[in-house]
């Protein structure tokens, strides 16, 4: 058999030298026909073996025709249907077959990579650390992170909250904004129950999208992969922000992840080919957020019961036992926790929020008012009585 070697060689002949078959079959001892199929070949010789007839051959129409009416068929399944219609080769070759010819009946989705404008669109999402974050009293408790990312300019935020109710998810997302400090145009969210749970917006949420004067995009159901950056962004904070940290409480777990943002935010992008933290300057300044602190406080309507505590988040907090009786308005925040009479607008009780589960937070003035009440109800049940001096009971006697 000729090489490729001898190919290029007798080419050579032809095309550089000038010779004619025959002389370079003189040259070369190779015959002339030999030469002459060789000079009209235009690739190289290569050594091509006879393909083999495999065991697998006769099932391969069939392995089609399976494919063919359920793409997502498990290879074992069909080797086990192939066994019950005579088929007796091994495993190894017929699952390469089916992973080879399975591609040819399933549709796959593909995607192409979305130019955006500034501050025109920001991913959120919620996120779950794989660890219960610590809050204090000895306690943790789970915890979620509301995740915002500018698809521009692929800056990150994130704020820790404790619920997946609307006051918690858009009291995070506020501030997450708020971090980023860009009004978008847009506000990109999947089917999450408190924000479109049926693919509809929640009354919360829309009324956070009025105050920020935002819009909104509910993704399709089982399409989490639209906003792919934030996806991405989860699966480096699992990676890059989890391992080997520990958290003294969820003040710390916030200070450190925003520490952590403004970090990844200063690095070179590989997409973007510049640094977040440039372009979200860009955006600041084509649309600045500007002054807009959104509502979302959790409140309601109470009457302060005759044990003046009322509860919130597992909690029990104090109020002013002189509006014992009165009707007062709670409002929650991230932060703090306020009472109002309704009547005359005085404030019956500001504690700081807490975290931890069952405990009773009891305000000092409350209690020195407690103790007050009591001195003054146990002086109302005393009678003064009358003490005469023994001279009076002598001067009888005699």
């Amino acid at each position: 058999m000729v090489d490729v070697e001898q190919w290029a060689e007798v080419r050579r002949m032809k095309r550089v030298e000038g010779l004619s078959a025959r002389a370079i079959s003189r040259r070369t001892g190779l015959a002339r026909d030999t030469v002459s199929r060789l000079l009209v070949a235009e690739a190289p010789p290569r050594y091509a073996r006879a393909r083999a007839e495999s065991i697998l051959d006769p099932f391969k129409d069939w392995i089609c025709e399976q494919l063919r009416a359920d793409p997502k068929v498990p290879s074992q399944r069909l080797r086990e249907l192939a066994a019950e219609i005579g088929y007796a080769g091994g495993k190894t070759i017929f699952d390469a077959y089916v992973r080879e010819v399975r591609p040819r009946f399933l549709v796959r989705r593909t995607f192409q990579r979305t130019i955006y404008r500034p501050a025109e669109l920001v991913q959120c999402d919620l996120w779950e650390p794989s660890q219960h974050v610590p809050v204090g009293y000895g306690q943790t408790r789970r915890g979620w992170v509301v995740t915002t990312q500018a698809c521009w300019s692929r800056a990150f935020a994130g704020t820790l909250v404790f619920s997946k109710e609307a006051p918690d998810i858009l009291a995070g997302l506020a501030r997450s904004i708020s971090r980023l400090g860009v009004r978008p145009e847009k506000l990109v969210w999947d089917r999450e129950s408190a924000i479109a749970g049926r693919g509809k917006p929640s009354v919360p949420f829309l009324s956070f999208c009025g105050q920020m004067e935002v819009g909104w995009i509910v993704l399709d159901a089982g399409d989490a992969q639209a906003k792919g950056q934030l996806e991405r962004q989860h699966r480096f904070l699992r990676s890059n922000f989890e391992p080997r940290r520990f958290f003294a409480n969820h003040l710390d777990f916030q200070d450190q992840l925003d520490r952590w943002a403004e970090k990844v935010n200063g690095r070179a992008h590989r997409t973007i080919r510049g640094i977040p933290a440039e372009r979200l300057a860009t955006e600041r300044q084509q649309r600045p957020l500007g002054r807009v602190t959104p509502d979302t406080d959790r409140r309601w309507v109470a009457r302060v019961p005759q044990q003046p505590l009322i509860r919130v988040d597992r909690n029990d907090y104090s109020i002013d036992p002189v509006f014992a009786g009165r009707r007062v308005e709670v409002r929650v925040s991230q932060r703090e926790i306020t009472a109002t009479v309704l009547d005359t607008g005085e404030l019956a009780a500001k504690h700081t929020r807490i975290f931890a589960g069952f405990q009773t937070i009891i305000d000092p003035a409350h209690q020195s008012q407690l103790e007050l009440q009591r001195k003054r109800r146990r002086q109302r049940h005393q009678v003064d009585v009358q003490q005469r001096p023994l001279s009076v009971y002598d001067a009888l006697i005699a």
